[in-house]
């Protein structure tokens, strides 16, 4: 007989909005009895919180589940679920290639984890609509002084390539009140800054009937007290009101922050990808937000190889992003997902293609991105210490507010004793290409 499964560990893949769910996942099953082990050799169960946006996830999600059924054989784990995204969206096939897996879960994970382990196996729910509320415990995995707040689930767009729609159904937004209690509480507990995300999180509130709904969170998140950092992840374009700008710059709390992927700039890949508008008015629209927020830092993300990209088109785009010299850009290469309005097309690009085209706009990038953190050398900047650096106890690392935590670089502190979480003044001293380096000048150490 099987001994109790008391332990349990989880492996979260994917983004920032899926590590929440694994959040919720942990807490709902701590509130239950269950211990959270980081280590999966010394677990009972494995959930592995997959993602199914692109290939390069699934196969992350596929071979993590494989190194997961492998510690199961060996006989220490008793137990192997799957949930999130790619188990959303192939659950039958999966089911029959990997035996190996116990239970398969769709995005409703977080509210069904308990029963399943609890009770054995009941009937998953398919049709993804769970959305989490103040009220769900979660076990944060993210740094005690940083977390993500998720402000709504799913997506009413209709972007050509996206298969989210079909993971995580239509948009539905939590209510203001339900997000500043959630935000409040962390900051009791010891969060500092907030990332809020969401599929389009400029689309908030409308389903609740709010006008400018993101701008009106805003505005009540920048008075909960117990918070010194909110930032606000993927907006997207031409939703973002003036009012919105008019908020974000004069909320303190705020972060002149803006993450807006464009996806393209040609007017005619826009057009097939379901985007709209081109470099024309794309150009127009960022001179206004420049113009609302001149020190605000400007993220966006592009698509190469879409299958009506020729080189007229790419070469678009790269003028495009020579011109406008974001701070910070990714760049992914185009997938073809059965179940999109893209994949009418054929795939018409070849894997050395694409890389080659997001190699070409990482290396401009690259420069841009020197030459825009050389210009912030003199100035200072308050910094969110988050510990060591990694590779030397002689500095420490931190972020300014127009850094999100994982993708932006971060700023080196060389001199000075202070506990994660601080936010100390940085007189930056020097700059790399996605780095900066600097020192408290006339700081108390503590």
């Amino acid at each position: 007989m099987n001994k109790p499964m008391k332990r349990v560990g989880l492996l979260s893949l994917g983004c920032a909005k899926n590590l929440v769910d694994s959040e919720v996942i942990l807490g709902e099953l701590q509130g239950q009895g269950y211990e959270v082990t980081p280590d999966a050799d010394d677990a009972d169960v494995v959930i592995v919180n997959t993602c199914g946006f692109i290939d390069q996830a699934k196969e992350e999600s596929i071979d993590a589940i494989l190194e997961m059924a492998e510690l199961k054989k060996k006989g220490r784990l008793q137990k192997l679920i799957v949930a999130g995204c790619l188990s959303q969206r192939y659950h039958d096939e999966m089911a029959q290639e990997m035996p190996e897996v116990d239970v398969f879960l769709g995005t409703n994970a977080a509210r069904d984890i308990a029963t399943h382990l609890r009770e054995g196996a009941t009937a998953p729910v398919w049709s993804p609509d769970f959305l989490y509320s103040a009220a769900s415990k979660r076990v944060l995995t993210t740094p005690k002084h940083s977390a993500y707040v998720k402000i709504s689930e799913g997506c009413d767009h209709t972007c050509s390539f996206c298969i989210i729609p079909h993971l995580r159904g239509g948009h539905r937004s939590r209510s203001i009140d339900d997000i500043c209690a959630e935000v409040t509480e962390l900051g009791r507990n010891g969060v500092r800054e907030i990332n809020l995300v969401a599929q389009d999180s400029t689309y908030y509130g409308r389903d609740l009937g709010l006008k400018d709904g993101l701008a009106q969170l805003l505005t009540s998140l920048n008075d909960v007290q117990t918070v010194a950092w909110i930032r606000v992840h993927y907006m997207y374009p031409y939703q973002i009101t003036p009012r919105l700008l008019k908020v974000m710059s004069e909320s303190p709390r705020i972060c002149p922050y803006i993450d807006m992927p464009l996806q393209h700039a040609d007017a005619r890949v826009l057009a097939d990808m379901r985007r709209g508008s081109g470099r024309k008015q794309l150009s127009a629209f960022l001179d206004r937000i420049r113009k609302a927020m001149p020190k605000a830092f400007l993220r966006s993300s592009f698509i190469v190889g879409y299958p009506t990209e020729d080189q007229a088109a790419f070469t678009e785009l790269v003028g495009f992003i020579e011109d406008q010299a974001f701070d910070y850009l990714g760049v992914f290469t185009y997938s073809h997902e059965e179940g999109t309005h893209a994949h009418r097309h054929q795939d018409g690009h070849s894997t050395e293609v694409k890389e080659a085209r997001k190699e070409t706009l990482l290396a401009i990038q690259k420069d841009i991105s020197a030459r825009k953190l050389n210009q912030l050398v003199g100035h200072t900047l308050d910094v969110l210490v988050e510990g060591p650096h990694p590779e030397t106890d002689l500095l420490l690392k931190g972020r300014h507010m127009g850094q999100a935590p994982d993708v932006d670089g971060e700023v080196l502190i060389t001199e000075g004793r202070y506990s994660a979480g601080d936010i100390i003044p940085v007189t930056v001293e020097e700059a790399f290409d996605y780095d900066l380096a600097g020192r408290v000048i006339g700081g108390m150490e503590v």
